[in-house]
């Protein structure tokens, strides 16, 4: 007799578990209060690139001169833009909803409230399962501060859908979502300052690479902030006044838009989970390494658990969660979980940084290749950029790598596959790379962990 499976949430890590639940031959209920694909495709990850990548073109071509492009006249025709933003958002979700159809997967709109822990009710019905996958996401963190409902004052949902490009814009946070608007408006000409309370910008990320994307975001026009703190938000004559303490001094910075990116929280109010004792800490849901609640036979995957806010991990946690619902001994690895950053370069890593290695004390070695000594990234982008390995000292496993430049959110899956086939440096060298690629820095990387690079100069 086969399983009942029930959904709640259509984003990536919902819908995947719901198709993976299906294939693994369950009965399967699919509850989406808003629209399939989640906040990744409607108004996240996917609407975000859409913008990057003309914003990107458009500051290519205008600086087109030295590879030999000149343009008249070039300007961004930001209806048309909208418009190809919701194209792409609907042929994506469309192709959501069609592989949930092909799956079978019956889909419920409406907010689920969990009853008990085999039932749901939705709408007026209560739909009986015998495991169920909570997958409810997250939403953008408000901050609480004098002026935040003013017009003007925006999250990253409304940025995606501005009247037209903002001549000015403060934005507060600079982890991964506050940089990429930072990026994506600078490079059309809005002038931008990120406002961060930590020392540095994107925390987690390998230092290093940090302070080569903060010099790159600087080029682009881009004003850091750092150890400062949004405390109020005024009406001016014309534009809007934040207030800003940064070091103990106040700043007030006159911007058109003052966007609060300062992260997101998982969405797990009023659904039911303390009616069913659900064990939760700070409105994250607690789970055990196959993603089971203390709850037995209630999952949560995704944003709504903490563990790591990111599509791709959401994905992979659906996958096992529902292969343990049925019966199956499902394998997810924390550690090959690429963190990929849409600057300009981009920015992607994958196991340990080198800041991490330190504090966990373990023997390590670095391997640095910068993108100034690959022919290709001197094409695309004069070779900006760099790949750093962190590998263990005796074995030279590969416990880490951070790069940015030129197409590393691709390249950085070749790194997450070293991780987990466990591959050490010589592996790396020893894989013959395409010429004229980047990816040719990896093995460059590798080499020079023993300081014995072909294609820069040892130190």
């Amino acid at each position: 007799m086969s399983k009942k499976i029930i959904v709640i949430g259509g984003g990536p890590g919902g819908y995947v578990s719901a198709i993976r639940a299906s294939q693994l031959g369950a009965e399967v209920h699919l509850i989406e209060n808003e629209k399939i694909g989640g906040t990744c495709l409607n108004v996240g990850c996917i609407p975000t690139k859409v913008l990057l990548h003309t914003a990107e073109l458009y500051h290519s071509v205008l600086h087109g001169d030295a590879i030999g492009l000149k343009a008249d006249h070039i300007k961004i025709d930001w209806d048309t833009l909208m418009k190809r933003k919701q194209t792409v958002i609907r042929r994506l979700v469309g192709g959501v909803e069609g592989l949930l159809k092909a799956n079978k997967v019956m889909v419920h709109k409406g907010k689920a409230i969990l009853e008990d822990e085999h039932t749901v009710k939705v709408n007026d019905e209560s739909i009986k399962g015998d495991k169920i996958i909570l997958a409810y996401g997250s939403l953008p963190v408000s901050l609480n501060f004098p002026g935040a409902n003013l017009p003007g004052v925006i999250d990253s949902t409304a940025a995606l859908s501005l009247s037209k490009p903002p001549s000015s814009i403060v934005i507060v946070g600079g982890g991964v979502i506050g940089v990429e608007f930072a990026c994506l408006f600078a490079s059309m000409g809005t002038k931008v300052t990120v406002v961060e309370l930590l020392p540095e910008i994107l925390p987690l990320i390998d230092i290093e690479i940090t302070q080569l994307i903060k010099q790159e975001m600087k080029k682009l026009g881009v004003t850091f902030m750092n150890q400062a703190k949004l405390s109020e938000v005024k009406k001016g004559s014309k534009d809007l006044i934040a207030c800003v303490d940064c070091n103990g001094r106040e700043a007030q910075l006159s911007a058109e838009h003052v966007l609060v990116a300062v992260g997101r929280k998982p969405n797990t109010v009023d659904v039911g989970l303390e009616k069913l004792g659900i064990q939760m800490e700070r409105g994250k849901i607690i789970v055990n390494k196959d993603f089971e609640t203390n709850i037995p036979g209630i999952y949560a995957i995704g944003d709504c658990n903490g563990q790591i806010m990111l599509a791709h991990a959401a994905s992979a946690q659906g996958v096992a969660a529902v292969e343990h619902a049925m019966g199956h001994n499902p394998e997810y690895l924390s550690n090959t979980i690429p963190s990929c950053i849409y600057t300009s370069p981009e920015v992607a890593s994958v196991g340990l940084t080198e800041e991490e290695v330190k504090k966990q004390n373990i023997e390590y070695k670095v391997g640095k290749f910068p993108l100034a000594g690959n022919g290709k990234s001197i094409i695309e982008n004069d070779g900006v950029g760099m790949v750093k390995i962190i590998a263990g000292k005796t074995h030279g496993e590969i416990l880490g790598v951070s790069m940015m430049g030129p197409r590393v959110t691709d390249i950085i899956a070749e790194a997450a596959l070293a991780i987990r086939l466990e591959a050490t440096a010589d592996e790396l060298i020893t894989t013959i790379h395409a010429h004229p690629t980047i990816s040719e820095s990896m093995p460059e990387a590798a080499l020079s962990l023993d300081g014995i690079a072909i294609h820069w100069i040892n130190n």
